[in-house]
């Protein structure tokens, strides 16, 4: 395609994003729904004036990664390690349920395959934490108790499903399973995540003590884009997301971030503030475009709509994969009703109940 076909066709993308969140914010729902429905629009599926190009992937990509490293940079790490538990139970229960009645409703009742079904299941396994966290910051609650159970369940999703993916993809091309393949990724995504944080809070030491001798403005912003992108090909190459990459630099950088290796590692408030200031326009930027991509991606128009199996398929599996995603958050209830029952019962044999 010509350079200024892509260059029109990214300005339209960005307007119509735009155009889009205000509308949808006036009426009182999320922007991100305004920018998917501006990708819609804008598709195969109604005007079928944009195709995604590997220009505009890239672009969605870069948004996407800096979306995350804003989150991580607003974690409060301890409140996030305080909802560990939580976060963790339901990660595993939206993780395993929707799997299971993924993979049941497909093989039992529509008679696919053993391998697609399996497919099926992963598929709804998976937490977009770009999805999750920009919603949250639509409903102003990206700083409350409820946001870091859902990023810490998201995070945890994420990295499952990476695993399942991989351990699918080699079931499906040797038709067996390796746990040695299998148990390399979870130790080099370990790995990264224990070694990144320490590697760029040296490397941003390094950042703060050049922009105090730099006669270049802009240093903080670009210097930082760049760290953030080199964590996210780090993170591709240890087998974690590119988008996870982006979070671990932001929680490294964040003001809240802790590190067993004394003052020296820790945080500059201020240096922090300055970078999440000067940043923010520009992830402003490249957010919008990942959103309008999700909905360029969809080709509505290519389904058959007439077709009753479609529609049978479609709305059940819908229902299984929220059913399962809501029950995992029903095991903290149940938790917490079972803990709230021993305690009675506790009082009640010791005779406090009178």
């Amino acid at each position: 395609m010509e350079t200024h076909l892509v260059l029109l066709q990214i300005a339209l993308i960005i307007f119509s994003a735009r155009i889009f969140a205000e509308l949808a914010t006036r009426a009182n729902i999320p922007s991100i729904i305004g920018e998917l429905c501006a990708g819609i629009i804008l598709g195969l599926t109604v005007l079928g004036l944009i195709e995604p190009s590997e220009t505009i992937k890239l672009l969605a990509e870069i948004g996407i990664i800096l979306l995350l490293f804003e989150v991580g940079l607003d974690t409060d790490l301890q409140r996030l390690t305080r909802a560990g538990p939580r976060a963790a139970t339901v990660a595993i229960a939206g993780f395993v349920i929707p799997f299971i009645l993924g993979f049941g409703l497909s093989y039992y009742f529509f008679d696919l395959s053993v391998l697609v079904s399996l497919f099926v299941g992963g598929t709804l396994t998976a937490t977009s934490i770009g999805v999750t966290v920009r919603i949250l910051s639509d409903l102003g609650r990206h700083r409350s108790s409820e946001d870091q159970i859902v990023l810490g369940a998201a995070v945890v999703d994420d990295l499952l499903g990476v695993f399942l993916l991989a351990v699918l993809y080699e079931f499906a091309v040797s038709g067996k399973v390796s746990f040695y393949n299998a148990g390399k990724i979870i130790f080099f995504v370990s790995l990264f995540f224990v070694m990144s944080p320490v590697a760029e809070k040296f490397i941003s030491t390094l950042i703060k003590r050049f922009q105090r001798v730099s006669e270049i403005p802009g240093i903080i912003p670009t210097t930082m884009v760049s760290l953030v992108l080199v964590f996210a090909a780090l993170a591709h190459m240890f087998g974690a997301p590119e988008l996870l990459g982006g979070f671990v630099a932001g929680i490294a950088l964040s003001r809240r971030f802790f590190l067993p290796f004394g003052a020296a590692m820790h945080t500059d408030p201020e240096f922090t503030e300055k970078l999440h200031y000067e940043i923010r326009p520009i992830i402003q930027l490249f957010t919008p475009i990942f959103f309008v991509m999700v909905g360029l991606s969809l080709d509505l128009s290519a389904i058959d709509w007439t077709s009753g199996f479609i529609w049978q398929f479609f709305i059940l599996i819908a229902i299984v994969a929220i059913a399962g995603k809501i029950a995992g958050a029903f095991f903290l209830c149940a938790k917490k009703c079972i803990q709230k029952l021993q305690s009675e019962c506790r009082w009640f044999h010791e005779g406090r109940w009178v």
